[in-house]
């Protein structure tokens, strides 16, 4: 009768344990979009008072366990829905993108201490003469 006692005990535990570690995912997102949102804000260039302009490109890099993961699970859509979002908050800030806005999300490839790393900057291809001079 024990050894049942410790059964039902154990799987209680395993769903309390299931149920916290997929609160904790559905916040990932939360914190990789801030994350995101601080990156653009961060390389924020100021042109002049009404030109703001950011890095278009952005790279996310998961950890490879998450991103096998997601691709597991179809998920292959991330980088559409983090760049639709991460263009709706440039959008609410006034910002100018240094050109078309593209966030790829791939494999870390290496271990890392964080679940994910965010880097920016324009596309090698874009200029800064290409655009016009401020007035």
């Amino acid at each position: 009768m024990a050894m049942g006692t410790l059964t039902r005990w154990e799987r209680a535990l395993e769903r309390w344990q299931s149920a916290l570690l997929s609160k904790a995912r559905r916040h990932e997102p939360v914190e990789l979009l801030d994350a995101l949102r601080h990156e653009c804000d961060e390389h924020a260039v100021v042109c002049s008072q009404s030109r703001v302009v950011v890095p278009n490109a952005y790279e996310v890099e998961l950890d490879a366990r998450v991103h096998e993961k997601l691709l597991r699970h179809g998920c292959g859509d991330v980088g559409q829905a983090l760049t639709d979002a991460l263009a709706r908050h440039g959008e609410r800030r006034g910002y100018e993108w240094a050109g078309p806005l593209t966030v790829r999300v791939s494999p870390a490839a290496r271990p890392a201490d964080d679940p994910y790393r965010v880097r920016s900057g324009p596309m090698p291809h874009v200029r800064a003469d290409a655009f016009p001079a401020a007035g």
